[in-house]
């Protein structure tokens, strides 16, 4: 009987060990693949921004490039979770809320600018209403959405007993 426990406390640190080495190798590949997703991205919004510079302007072409900016600002925030997951050994929800929050406030822009474009001709016609009429629902909706955001990260923040950002615990 001793025996079988001593064989399977060393069956479970086995797995344990196997599992964990695997878990990091999932996560260093993932990294290496979002590294490399926001290096294309910057690369790509680098050549937005200098087209949209000799295009003076050309408020489409601003709104890709705040757009792609936006979402390499997400890219980073992820890529800064898996460091973090990577480093503690386990996954915070804070810097998801980051995300979110950014992914939010990119819809919100992108959505602003989009409804001021189809809003500038003089027509006024029941179509654009109602196209008006549910942006501004989904603004609604959005600007709620940051708003309990923000008081889950203020809270997050607080319930932290060092007060130090999601991974320097």
């Amino acid at each position: 009987m001793e025996k079988a426990e001593k064989e399977g406390g060393r069956l479970t640190r086995l797995s344990a060990f196997v599992f964990l080495h695997t878990e990091h190798a999932i996560y260093a590949a993932l990294g290496v693949l979002l590294a490399l997703t926001a290096v294309m991205a910057l690369v790509d919004a680098a050549g937005m921004t200098g087209k949209a510079i000799l295009a003076v302007g050309g408020a489409s072409q601003l709104l890709d490039v705040v757009d792609r900016l936006l979402f390499l600002l997400m890219l980073v925030e992820i890529l800064h979770t898996v460091r973090v997951s990577m480093r503690s050994g386990r996954l915070t929800c804070e810097p998801f809320l980051i995300v979110g929050l950014i992914a939010s406030i990119r819809r919100v822009l992108v959505l602003t600018l989009q409804t001021a474009e189809q809003m500038h001709a003089t027509d006024w016609s029941p179509q654009k209403e109602a196209l008006f009429r549910a942006s501004m629902i989904e603004l609604g909706v959005l600007a709620g959405l940051i708003l309990v955001m923000v008081v889950s990260i203020f809270l997050l923040h607080r319930a932290r007993d060092t007060g130090a950002p999601a991974g320097e615990e």
